[in-house]
């Protein structure tokens, strides 16, 4: 946000966390570590409906190796062909893929459904959009089978009642969606606070893990995820 890494609690942008580092040295000693995976959100354009910070995505994109999976305004076709160019090997979507099925449809016949990260942001297993704003009433695993449908494979969950409470992530969440879907690619996000969460999730067949806050608190070193990153 504002070119500065911050972690909000819960999605929401009055509980920001702001850390010093310069997100472009950060990218730069995450590489040098091992790691090879970068879930870069743009909040301003989130906010805003656009994605803002396309020169720092160009800038990490250009300056590493990272495989980087961009989400925060991508609302149009104009937006993902931005993000892009800019450098992004992956889009990092939610929203449209809920509120704009058909158009949604149509960015992955255009794109191919491998160029897809689909965010499902959860409470109480529905979906929430929008910042998590505004509740949806669908069905986590109705949305999963839905966007899977469409031969999109790689999916992050994120349980909202545990971003950035360093609580431990939503287990029976994620063994729910892994039993009923035990081929997509499902990344868990939210409440990773310790390297056994690493561990557990990894048991539960998860192919990734979105870290934030426990990563920036210094509660998981650097060293501990380039070890993951390799798998």
């Amino acid at each position: 946000m504002d070119g500065r890494l911050v972690r909000l609690r819960q999605g929401d942008f009055g509980q920001k966390t702001e850390y010093p580092a310069d997100p472009l040295e950060l990218a730069r000693e995450m590489e040098a570590a091992g790691i090879k995976r970068l879930h870069m959100v743009d909040l301003d354009g989130a906010r805003d409906g656009k994605p803002v910070h396309l020169p720092l995505l160009a800038k990490i994109a250009g300056h590493t190796r990272l495989t980087i999976d961009y989400g925060g305004g991508l609302r149009s076709m104009a937006a993902l062909r931005q993000v892009w160019d800019a450098g992004a090997a992956l889009f990092s979507v939610g929203s449209v893929a809920v509120k704009a099925p058909d158009e949604f449809r149509a960015w992955v016949e255009r794109f191919g459904a491998e160029k897809f990260l689909v965010g499902a942001d959860v409470r109480n297993r529905q979906l929430a959009v929008h910042g998590w704003k505004e509740q949806t009433g669908l069905d986590v695993l109705e949305f999963i089978e839905r966007v899977n449908a469409l031969g999109v494979q790689k999916f992050s969950v994120t349980d909202i009642a545990h971003d950035g409470e360093l609580n431990g992530p939503s287990l029976e969440l994620y063994r729910s969606i892994r039993e009923r879907f035990p081929d997509v690619e499902l990344t868990a996000s939210g409440g990773v606070s310790e390297p056994a969460d690493f561990e557990t999730l990894r048991d539960l067949g998860c192919a990734g893990v979105i870290v934030g806050k426990a990563f920036f608190e210094g509660l998981i070193p650097m060293k501990f995820f380039s070890v993951y990153s390799k798998a």
